[in-house]
């Protein structure tokens, strides 16, 4: 809704019936009411006057307002003056003053048009227009000030299928392969034929420097297009990681929270000029918990590795999150190391055994059986082709004695394991800003064979990297860690377990390090300090396996996960490429 200001001469004797006062304020309360054609109507020349005057119903105010009116002769000539105020809002004023002229015509008094009534610098031929400036893209740093991104330069490559034919396609493969080797001749021709008739199919889209790279190789390709723009990039084209999108979603709500703005007027050859302008806010750039050092440890650490494969790395203390890193395989299904819900394997063991302390029912020193295989509630269960006899929990856990857990399991109550995994953080719903989470599942298992399963990590039990990393994390720290990826922008989390006991704590920590130093990752017992949790977790028919393993080393913790890697051997060796030149 329009507001019209009633205008109260300053100077004068007051409005005369017909007189020049009464001109001028008529034509203004026109104008502040959006009445285009009466105040029109009220100048010399109603047809160029409303011409310029339907731009002030284009900018769209929300209200304008004419204060101030004076009116003085000085001889033949009598000056109109006062000030207007425009309301765009959010806050967006625009204030001037201006002054008409005003002609005693033989309908009476009239303002004398010039577009400068309008606005004092605004000439014949011109128009109004309100731009919003957006506010510069800010840099993306990580903890130390190091910069992981900044706007870059892109080129989306565009193929006509009016026009392109298989030769095309195949010579654009050609040349597109070292940036994406899934683009394939076919891909292309299954692109095209899926595009609606009249448009334009999106092939890629690539940074600056390596379209130029290629462009002398499309030049003359037929029906080979370009498109430029800018995006917020990684900074290192080599750094990759799951949480570059949301930090770029983060970014542009920075830059939409104040922008900018300006009034322009423009001629009928197209230049603008400035009539007012009110610059955005500064930004500044988006400080992140990431360390930049341990992402690129983490993407070398995964390197070598072809299938899917995630590793994620937390800060115990803090809860910040310091990297996370996925092979290109795993990149292809999105963000599996922070939303995927994987069967955790041998690494719950963690949860099983601090349930187990926790109810009392045996100490890190009880000796316990551990056949090689053993029939529990209707599940045989089955050890890595060993059996270690009758030996103490902490010796079955760090060699993963899966019919040690089970057995153990079945006393426990219906929600024991759910309850315990919540205190160490697993099944926890996180809304962290700059990051979408889902730490996992562990419903509660009211029945024994449940349990069997639950307690080794099968069953219904599900768990993301993400979710395996804040557990080794909660081992150090003695409670659930609440993740953080922008320090200052607090997480808000859906439970707040109590936390361990913390005699339970120091016993987890004693066996994972076992598990290093005498158990099934003795691979990094070189590592000063390191604990950990093998995993092997079967899925589909039973014949394949994720290798998994969490670990911690002083304020650090992390889980790797190699989807179908067999057994746990390719997740400690990525852990430990990881580890060695953060430790050394």
């Amino acid at each position: 809704m329009l507001a019209v200001a009633t205008m109260t001469p300053v100077t004068g004797c007051g409005m005369f019936g017909g007189g020049p006062e009464a001109a001028v304020q008529a034509f203004l309360e026109a104008l502040t009411a959006g009445d285009v054609p009466a105040a029109a109507a009220l100048t010399d020349d109603p047809a160029a006057a409303a011409e310029l005057l339907r731009y002030r119903s284009a900018l769209e105010p929300l209200a304008v307002r004419a204060e101030g009116l004076r009116v003085a002769e000085e001889g033949a000539t009598t000056t109109a003056s006062f000030t207007l105020s425009w309301d765009f809002g959010a806050g967006r004023i625009w204030t001037y003053e201006s002054t008409a002229a005003l002609r005693d015509t033989a309908d009476g008094w009239r303002v004398a048009w010039l577009p400068s009534v309008l606005h004092p610098d605004l000439g014949r031929g011109q128009r109004l227009r309100l731009d919003t400036q957006d506010a510069p893209v800010p840099a993306v740093v990580d903890r130390d000030g190091t910069q992981l991104m900044s706007s870059q330069r892109v080129v989306t490559i565009l193929l006509d299928p009016a026009v392109a034919d298989a030769a095309t396609a195949r010579s654009l493969a050609a040349s597109l392969q070292a940036f994406d080797p899934t683009i394939t001749e076919q891909s292309i021709l299954d692109g095209m034929a899926a595009t609606p008739s009249g448009r334009r199919a999106r092939v890629i889209t690539l940074r600056g420097p390596d379209h130029d790279s290629i462009r002398p190789a499309l030049a003359d390709l037929p029906g080979v297009g370009t498109v430029e723009d800018t995006r917020l990039l990684s900074v290192d084209p080599d750094l990759s990681s799951p949480l570059l999108p949301g930090l770029a979603a983060e970014v542009e709500n920075l830059r939409s929270a104040e922008p900018g703005w300006q009034v322009v007027a423009v001629g009928l050859d197209g230049v603008s000029e400035v009539l007012h302008t009110e610059p955005p806010s500064a930004v500044p750039p988006l400080v992140t918990a990431v360390d930049v050092d341990a992402q690129r440890a983490a993407q070398q650490a995964l390197a070598p590795l072809e299938q899917q494969a995630m590793l994620v790395a937390v800060q115990p203390s803090t809860g910040e999150v310091l990297a996370v890193a996925q092979t290109p395989a795993a990149d292809r299904e999105g963000a599996p190391a922070l939303v995927g819900r994987y069967p955790p394997g041998s690494t719950f063991k963690i949860v099983t055994t601090a349930a187990v302390l926790q109810a009392g029912a045996a100490t890190a020193d009880t000796v316990l059986p551990c056949p090689g295989t053993e029939n529990i509630q209707g599940r045989q269960i089955n050890n890595d082709d060993f059996a270690l006899g009758h030996v103490p929990l902490h010796t079955a856990f760090a060699n993963s004695c899966n019919t040690t857990m089970a057995r153990l399991a079945v006393d426990l109550p219906p929600d024991a394991l759910a309850r315990t995994a919540a205190q160490l953080g697993l099944g926890i719903d996180h809304v962290a800003p700059g990051m979408t989470t889902l730490t996992g599942a562990v419903p509660p298992a009211p029945r024994p064979d449940q349990r069997v399963e639950w307690s080794i990590g099968q069953g219904e039990v599900l768990a993301s990297p993400f979710g395996m990393a804040l557990v080794a994390a909660a081992v150090v720290r003695g409670e659930a860690v609440v993740p953080v990826l922008l320090p200052g922008r607090p997480t808000t989390s859906d439970r707040t377990p109590p936390p361990l006991d913390p005699a339970v704590t120091q016993e987890l920590r004693d066996m994972m390090r076992e598990t290093v130093t005498a158990g099934r990752a003795t691979a990094l017992s070189d590592l000063p300090g390191v604990a950990g949790k093998t995993g092997t977790a079967q899925f589909g028919d039973g014949s394949r396996a994720h290798g998994w393993f969490v670990a911690t080393a002083g304020d650090l913790a992390l889980a790797v996960l190699v989807v179908d890697g067999g057994s746990s051997a390719p997740a400690v060796q990525a852990a430990g490429r990881f580890l060695e030149p953060l430790l050394s």
